[in-house]
């Protein structure tokens, strides 16, 4: 396999950034700053004047209002070895303007680049940019060990799945020169804990690596559903590696939102209604995404977790009626209402749906490596899991699935002895816990921009009275970021990932559109009525006439501002989503 240099010098002058690969090679890339060309040369043809950095990496190139920038990488933590691979977070970046100046553009174009900025900054201090130099992590283990010599061969860059690469738009003009290929990798966006544990004395390599889709990528109520391709919102590939004396062992989980045409807006409602689109061809999209699904996972076993009552369940009777419809025998549904099941505590009602799924599970396995490097078994299938986020009841049960296989492998490998469980050893029950925990906590700060809840459950095995309180907690700021700041956060999301093109010469940008007059005149009208109510309820006994104006006032600019929650949300304004009846 081709790999990529680990680190570089990043020099700059005037007229171009000279890229000098750090090592015994004597490769620099040129970037010329004015037109924009890309280029190999040697460490003689940097000039003695440029200013100088080290730097980690490079994410891409992108271009604003102000024309193009480069993205590097210019700090980095070590997470752990892969196979005697570094895995690296990126943690800090940094973005260099290819113009010297921002004074050609009009006062309008520098605050549409300051927005555009902040936007690209705003997406890369997301948590969770992983990336490997000499190592595919884009892939799991069972497609790495079914592929051809010719794929072998190809760069990191080629031969990853485009699903996870989260730089790919921001890597096009290096895509394209197959020469610059050795100075870039894939980023991948996630979550990837590395832990050695010790069972019975016996030291082994546990990982946890969870892949996040870049397709139909976005914030919690502004991408639900599918688009027309069948890709899914919230689309996660989690993969549990174990490595222990040469052998490797690894079990596959995937997870996204319910494969059909559906949307649920804010409109300032603490649990906004879903809405199923009536005019859309549900079917064609939903056969595309579950083809794809059987290609390159095998038999689909679709764990659908929401509730089967109030407004959850038209999605939960859409989701099995399409099933019937495919009439496909790779395809096995089941609905488990987990809160429902799960209530007044009742956690351990969760082991009647691993019990339920346990053939399904023992029939399509998991993936297994002898440490002679032979495959000993294959995964033939995995388990889709949904919630309605896909966060916090769907890490749950898939915590426990993976425990479930560990299990297994570890038996066969010889770290537990016959007879011998998981939950039984403490340390590592205490590892595995927090590790799935803190996956869960990463995709939901991605998706949703809090932590996960039912989290307690997830480290501690039960639920407590301050897991309540934080799940409360979490929900209010999920509530406050939903209604406004999500529309922001998706417009950060489409423009770094390609789905929203900045045109240079456009004079107007979606964002100087501007909201009507009232977004801002009655949620004024509002605090002013609320604000006199208070006043002169601390006033004598005569005013009582005038608190019940202000009252009566406040309250109807309250419930004509609530009846037209989505004009007072703050959406996105650079693309325009699927329109749902």
């Amino acid at each position: 396999m081709a790999t990529t240099y680990e680190g570089f010098n990043l020099h700059v002058t005037s007229e171009k950034f000279y890229i000098e690969a750090c090592g015994d090679a004597n490769d620099v890339l040129v970037i010329d700053r004015v037109s924009m060309e890309m280029t190999l040369a040697g460490f003689r043809d940097i000039p003695l004047s440029g200013v100088t950095k080290s730097i980690c990496g490079i994410m891409g190139t992108i271009r604003l209002v102000a024309g193009m920038y480069l993205i590097v990488i210019i700090k980095k933590r070590k997470v752990g070895n892969l196979f005697g691979h570094t895995v690296w977070k990126a943690v800090e970046f940094d973005l260099l303007s290819y113009k010297k100046t921002v004074l050609h553009l009009t006062e309008n174009q520098m605050q549409d680049n300051k927005t555009f900025l902040s936007m690209i900054t705003s997406v890369l201090n997301t948590d969770g940019f992983y990336f490997c130099t000499d190592y595919d992590l884009t892939h799991t283990q069972q497609r790495l060990a079914n592929t051809s010599p010719d794929f072998q061969e190809m760069s990191l860059l080629e031969r990853a799945d485009q699903r996870f690469v989260w730089n790919g738009s921001l890597l096009r003009d290096f895509l394209a020169q197959p020469e610059l290929h050795k100075f870039v990798f894939p980023v991948i966006h996630g979550f990837i804990m590395m832990k050695p544990c010790s069972i019975n004395g016996k030291i082994f390599e546990w990982i946890l690596i969870s892949r996040r889709s870049c397709f139909r990528a976005g914030v919690r109520y502004y991408v639900r559903g599918i688009d027309s391709e069948g890709h899914a919102a919230n689309f996660v590939e989690t993969e549990q590696i174990v490595q222990y004396s040469n052998g490797r062992a690894s079990f596959v989980q995937t997870r996204g939102s319910m494969p059909f045409f559906w949307s649920q807006r804010p409109n300032l409602k603490y649990k906004p209604k879903p809405q199923i689109s009536s005019t859309t061809n549900h079917l064609d999209g939903f056969q595309r995404h579950f083809d794809s699904q059987v290609l390159i996972y095998g038999k689909q076993v679709i764990l659908n977790l929401v509730n089967q009552k109030g407004s959850e369940l038209p999605l939960e009777q859409t989701f099995a009626k399409l099933v019937n419809s495919m009439e496909s025998g790779m395809i096995k549904y089941i609905a488990f209402d987990f809160h429902k099941e799960c209530s007044k505590m009742r956690w351990h009602r969760l082991q009647l749906l691993v019990d339920a799924v346990a053939e399904m599970q023992d029939e399509f396995g998991y993936f297994m490596l002898s440490s002679d490097g032979k495959v000993v078994v294959q995964q033939t299938g995995v388990f889709r899991s949904n919630c309605m986020d896909c966060l916090d009841r769907t890490n749950v049960v898939q915590s426990l699935l993976a425990r479930r296989a560990l299990q297994s492998q570890l038996q066969r490998m010889g770290v537990l002895h016959v007879g011998q469980k998981i939950e039984e050893q403490a340390e590592f029950e205490k590892i595995y816990k927090n590790a799935w925990a803190d996956n869960a906590n990463a995709c939901a700060k991605q998706y949703a921009g809090t932590g996960a809840l039912k989290t307690d459950f997830t480290r501690t095995g039960r639920r407590t009275q301050w897991g309540l309180v934080m799940d409360g907690w979490n929900s209010m700021i999920r509530y406050y970021k939903n209604n406004f700041s999500d529309g922001f956060r998706q417009d950060s999301i489409d423009l770094f990932l390609g789905n929203y093109s900045v045109d240079e010469m456009e004079i107007l940008t979606p964002l100087q559109l501007q909201k009507d007059w009232k977004f801002l005149t009655l949620p004024i009208i509002m605090l002013v009525a609320f604000s006199m109510c208070i006043i002169l309820t601390c006033m004598t006994a005569e005013t009582v006439a005038y608190v019940l104006f202000w009252a009566v006032a406040g309250v109807v600019t309250a419930t004509v501002i609530l009846l037209n929650g989505k004009e007072f949300v703050n959406v996105p304004k650079l693309v325009q989503k699927e329109k749902m009846d």
